[in-house]
C-alpha cells in the first residue's frame, strides 16, 4: 500500500456563500512534516468543528472516486486530487476494512483512526448541489480521521502501512453507521458496547453518551 497524493489547502471564502472552508486541497510534492495538528502547511477554517489533535489528517479512499462518478456525473473535482477534503489519499482501504484505532506508519509518523469523517453541507456545495452529504451516510463513504502519535515527514509514494490492529470488531463503517446513519436504533447492543473503544475520539464518545440518553 502506497500513498498515492497528500493534499493540503488554505482557509478561502465559498463561492456565493458567507463561509470560509479549507476543503479545497491540492496534491504537494516532495517530503511534508507531520505534526500534531496535522500536515504542514494545511489549513481549517472553523476550527470548532474541524481540525485539533483528534482529527489532524483526513484520509478519504480513492476507491471510491467511480462510485461517485456513477452517482453523481462527471465532475471535474473527481479528475484530480482531494474532491472531498482528503489529505492522504490511497487505494485499496476503506472503511469496511480500516477499523478505529488502526495504527499505520505515515512515512516515519504514525498515526491512529480515531474516528470516521461526519459530512456536512460544504460537500453539497463543493459539487454544485449533488447530494452528496446525504449520500455519504447512507453508503457509509466517509473516509476517517487520524490523530498523530509520532511525528514525522511524508511525502507521495511512501508506504503507508498498518502496523497494530487492536480493536478488529470496530471497523470505521460500523461505528459511523452506530453513531451517524441511525443503526444505534436497530443495534442498541452495539452502541452500548462501543464504550469499549479506547481510540474513539472524545467527540463521538460524547455522542454515543447523547445517544445512548
Amino acid at each position: 500500500m502506497r500513498i498515492l497524493s497528500i493534499n493540503c489547502g488554505k482557509a478561502a471564502r465559498f463561492r456565493g456563500a458567507d463561509e470560509h472552508s479549507a476543503i479545497a486541497k491540492r496534491a504537494v510534492r516532495g517530503k511534508v512534516r507531520v505534526g500534531w495538528l496535522g500536515i504542514e502547511g494545511d489549513e481549517q477554517a472553523d476550527l470548532a468543528v474541524h481540525g485539533g489533535p483528534e482529527k489532524a489528517i483526513h484520509h478519504y479512499p480513492r476507491d471510491h472516486y467511480p462510485f461517485w462518478r456513477e452517482t453523481i456525473g462527471a465532475h471535474p473535482l473527481l479528475d484530480g486530487e482531494g474532491a472531498f477534503g482528503e489529505n492522504i489519499a490511497t487505494q485499496g482501504l476503506t472503511e469496511e476494512t480500516v477499523c478505529v484505532g488502526d495504527r499505520f506508519r505515515l512515512g516515519s509518523a504514525l498515526v491512529e483512526v480515531a474516528q470516521g469523517r461526519q459530512p456536512c453541507w460544504k460537500l453539497d456545495h463543493r459539487f454544485d448541489g449533488a447530494k452528496v452529504m446525504g449520500t455519504v451516510v447512507t453508503t457509509r463513504r466517509s473516509g476517517w480521521y487520524y490523530r498523530v502519535l509520532e511525528e514525522g515527514a511524508a511525502e507521495a509514494g511512501d508506504v503507508f502501512e498498518l502496523v497494530e490492529r487492536p480493536w478488529p470488531q470496530w471497523s470505521v463503517a460500523r461505528v459511523f453507521g452506530l453513531l451517524i446513519a441511525g443503526d444505534h436504533k436497530r443495534d442498541p447492543a452495539g452502541l452500548d458496547a462501543l464504550g469499549e473503544l479506547a481510540p474513539l475520539a472524545e467527540a463521538w464518545r460524547k455522542r454515543r453518551a447523547k445517544l445512548l440518553g
